[in-house]
């Protein structure tokens, strides 16, 4: 009974908004017909947000390979879950906090577009020129589903669901949508000083590093005898990695909003890092005296994909070798460090993506240039100071914000509901403890 008591605020909440969706009379939608729509950018855009929306259950089996057995399907499930926690939020006040009116350049104001108000079939010269307002906002809700689920591998086997589901909440409350607004509405303080986040460097990756940060600390360590295992499904992992490479053109050539150079140059840019970011990576294992892994060439990948996604439209294709090598060297030597410490960060979320991020960041800095993006602040390599030392602001700032308040997130979230589980749910693993699933009465001996 105390579970269901504990479930009864949340749904009562949805059954609010269920009603406030019947009774919204505010999304006007003008058919097909509707003037001013690109036929070829609206195609692709379609296409692009499903390639984002596959990423997210495709990180979720990345993740969870690299899990043990026991909390295999619970480290899948907190990827899934945010498709359907962040859609819901996204539409009912999500897209509003993030692209709404500004208040002060930090945030939307909730009520612009609440229930997708003014949010329909006809272009939106400020957001979308050339594509119905609403694919605008759907494409931009996939980055909202995939980044909270980014910051779950660095508390994978020792969280508690309820808490995570409450933490993920807040999370995109107090630091992706303002962070979102300041770097990409055209109001946003971060978008007028010139910072440059052409897809998610800054927005997904440093915000959600950080977070993971601070939960790893929060959460503490797990127990001794949870901290060494094999892991559970490496054929997840590679499937994993391949899902969200062919997810991530949608997700940078995709930020181009259309059919156009821009998305071109991404779709090179983004294929070129993560191939650079693999060899790196194995290179770097290899002359540590390491066997050549698949787990360490997915890995590579991904920290390849992260890197260059800020600076994916304003790169070409050979500084994108540059990007992608090193970002791999600089988080394979945070991964090697950590193993050293007592963080615990489980699935090595931060010297990842917040490293990763970070490394974009800075190298977007360097290299920015005009590949048809418009920008007039070129990077340090071009002899241009401002974009580059702009960054470096930044990203001390987005740092230090996500981190410290993340850290008081994981607080007020502790004292509403404990995020973590008991010793004995640990031992016994989250899949049973959390969902009374298991992954091994799913096996079939032949």
């Amino acid at each position: 009974m105390a579970m269901r008591k504990k479930y009864l605020l949340p749904f009562i909440i949805f059954l609010g908004l269920v009603a406030a969706g019947a009774f919204n009379p505010g999304q006007i939608l003008t058919g097909s017909s509707a003037e001013g729509i690109d036929k070829g950018d609206t195609a692709w855009m379609l296409v692009a947000a499903a390639l984002v929306l596959i990423m997210t259950p495709a990180l979720g089996f990345f993740y969870g390979g690299m899990a043990n057995r026991k909390n295999i399907i619970s480290t899948v499930f907190q990827s899934v879950i945010s498709l359907g926690l962040m859609s819901v939020i996204w539409v009912a006040f999500g897209f509003s906090l993030c692209f709404g009116d500004s208040i002060g350049g930090i945030v939307g104001n909730p009520t612009t577009f609440f229930m997708f108000k003014g949010v329909g079939l006809t272009p939106n010269p400020t957001f979308s020129s050339t594509i119905p307002f609403v694919m605008f906002a759907m494409f931009q809700a996939k980055f909202a589903i995939i980044t909270p689920a980014l910051i779950t591998g660095s508390f994978a086997q020792r969280v508690k669901f309820s808490g995570y589901l409450l933490f993920i909440f807040l999370f995109f409350i107090f630091i992706y949508a303002p962070i979102c607004h300041m770097t990409w509405h055209p109001d946003g303080l971060l978008f007028k000083y010139g910072v440059l986040d052409f897809a998610g460097g800054t927005v997904v990756h440093m915000t959600a590093g950080f977070a993971a940060l601070a939960g790893a600390m929060f959460l503490g360590p797990r127990s001794e005898s949870e901290r060494t295992h094999e892991y559970s499904n490496i054929p997840y992992v590679i499937i994993g990695t391949g899902l969200l490479w062919f997810g991530w053109f949608g997700f940078n050539a995709g930020s181009a909003l259309g059919v156009n150079a821009k998305a071109a140059n991404a779709f090179a840019t983004t294929n070129t890092a993560a191939a650079a970011a693999m060899i790196a990576w194995v290179l770097m294992d290899a002359m540590r005296g390491q066997k050549i892994s698949a787990i360490g060439a997915c890995i590579g990948a991904v920290v390849g994909l992260v890197a260059i996604t800020p600076a994916c439209g304003f790169v070409n294709v050979g500084e994108s070798i540059c990007v992608g090598a090193v970002a791999a060297v600089v988080s394979n030597m945070a991964v090697h460090f950590k193993n050293k410490s007592t963080l615990d960060d489980t699935l090595d979320v931060f010297p990842c993506h917040g490293v990763g991020g970070m490394v974009g960041m800075v190298m977007t800095g360097i290299f920015a240039a005009d590949y048809g993006t418009g920008i007039t602040d070129l990077g340090l390599a071009y002899g241009q100071t401002k974009t580059f030392l702009h960054h470096m602001v930044a990203l001390v700032g987005v740092a230090a914000y996500a981190f410290i308040v993340s850290y008081i997130l994981y607080f007020i979230a502790n004292l509403i509901d404990p995020i973590r589980v008991s010793k004995e749910e640990e031992e016994l693993g989250l899949d049973i403890t959390q969902h009374g699933e298991s992954y091994q009465s799913l096996r079939i001996d032949l």
